[in-house]
């Protein structure tokens, strides 16, 4: 995978005026600070990995959607529950064929993360992760993150594959961290 293909094809799900980011460069895993890397630098689901780290479990905010037969895509916030507080923002395209007509259902009422979901249902999954991206925020991501523009942050481009087959593309940003 080319990242900056990747990230190309998750961003253009969502055209917009003002530009989402600014400059994204690929980073070695190695190479990425902490906590970012901790953060990031994984095969697990973010929903754990922010609960984790922000000490809360985490509501999701639908902010687009599209749906085109099987292909769901989604542009998503998780907020510290029961707050308006911002810890990650995301794109994601998922392949429904891949999950059962009940898993479809969950993500397509859009009120659970989508890592608790395939969690809470046992969808055998491989997270493999495709890319560590420094981002430099456009107006898009400032206001989805509550952060400057130019602002940096990291972030992640993964694929999830359910029962050996790629099922989801995602791109996952950090709000920016202290």
């Amino acid at each position: 995978m080319n990242p900056h293909d990747e990230l190309k094809s998750l961003v253009e799900l969502f055209p917009s005026v003002s530009p989402l980011i600014e400059r994204a460069e690929h980073v070695p895993s190695a190479m990425t600070p902490e906590p970012y890397k901790s953060l990031l630098a994984h095969n697990h689901h973010m929903t754990v990995a922010m609960e984790s780290f922000h000490k809360s479990p985490v509501d999701v905010r639908v902010l687009a959607k599209r749906l085109e037969g099987d292909l769901y895509s989604r542009k998503i916030v998780l907020l510290k529950q029961g707050t308006d507080q911002v810890v990650q923002f995301g794109i994601v395209r998922f392949d429904l064929k891949t999950v059962s007509e009940r898993v479809r259902e969950e993500i397509l009422h859009e009120q659970t993360p989508l890592g608790r979901i395939l969690i809470q249902h046992n969808v055998f999954l491989h997270i493999d992760l495709g890319a560590i991206l420094r981002i430099t925020a456009g107006p898009g991501l400032s206001d989805a993150l509550q952060m400057p523009v130019h602002g940096q942050t990291y972030g992640r481009l993964a694929t999830i594959f359910c029962d050996g087959r790629p099922a989801v593309d995602l791109l996952e940003i950090s709000a920016p961290l202290e």
